[in-house]
């Protein structure tokens, strides 16, 4: 069977609050979580559809490791740099995007943040 493609419908980029049944092990690699809370409203997550990382580290970032160093944070991430994608289907139909920010906001809130980043649609609609 083959996976639908999805694509950018509504662009949001807007901070939300998520719920898990059962909590990450780790605060700083999320897995998806089951709801999440936005504008007012609660979303409950059916599905993830897909999910990825992206360790990529940008501005000042990018020149403060020696190389050998930087090769592994590519893969695995370093501390205050990476993002964690899901694309998730919730109970009413809807498709969205959205990520944790392993970035701390400032050295009393280190936790980082979660976005809603879009909603998607079907490739074909």
């Amino acid at each position: 069977m083959k996976s639908k493609k999805l694509k950018i419908k509504h662009f949001i980029s807007e901070s939300i609050s998520v719920l898990f049944s059962t909590p990450p092990n780790f605060i700083k690699k999320p897995t998806c979580p089951d709801s999440f809370n936005w504008q007012g409203r609660s979303y409950n997550v059916v599905k993830c559809l897909s999910e990825w990382t992206d360790f990529t580290r940008r501005g000042r970032m990018s020149n403060n490791m020696q190389p050998q160093h930087a090769e592994v944070a590519s893969q695995r991430g370093s501390w205050g740099v990476g993002k964690f994608y899901f694309d998730v289907l919730t109970q009413d139909k809807q498709t969205f995007r959205l990520y944790y920010d392993r970035a701390p906001k400032n050295a009393y809130d280190r936790e980082g943040k979660w976005i809603l980043l879009a909603e998607l649609s079907d490739e074909n609609e």
